[in-house]
C-alpha cells in the first residue's frame, strides 16, 4: 500500500507525517482493499479558526474514495477525514 503526503504551501515537520502513517496504516489494516492513500494539506485562510484542510483520497478495487475535511489542526482534520472514508467504504462493501 501506498502513503503519499504532500503539503501545499507550507514545510510538514516529521511528528505530522509519522501521525498520519501511523492513523492510515491503522486504517488500512481494516480495509486491506485499499490500494493507495493520497494526503493533501493546506493552510486556508491563515488568520481564521478552522482553517487547516485535509484532503484523503484513497484508491480501492473499481473506484476512487474522497473526503475533504477541515478543522482547528491537521491532526483533527485527518481524523474526520478518514471517519468520512470509513462510512464510504462500508456504504460501498454493502453495495456489493
Amino acid at each position: 500500500m501506498d502513503i503519499n503526503i504532500k503539503a501545499i504551501h507550507f514545510d510538514i515537520t516529521e511528528k505530522l507525517t509519522a501521525f498520519i502513517e501511523k492513523k492510515v496504516d491503522k486504517f488500512t489494516r481494516h480495509y486491506p482493499a485499499v490500494a493507495t492513500v493520497d494526503v493533501s494539506l493546506k493552510v486556508v485562510k491563515p488568520e481564521t479558526a478552522l482553517n487547516k484542510q485535509a484532503i484523503v483520497r484513497m484508491a480501492v478495487p473499481g473506484e476512487e474514495l474522497v473526503a475533504d475535511k477541515t478543522a482547528d489542526t491537521f491532526e483533527e482534520a485527518i481524523d474526520l477525514s478518514l471517519e468520512a472514508l470509513e462510512k464510504q467504504l462500508e456504504r460501498n462493501k454493502n453495495k456489493k
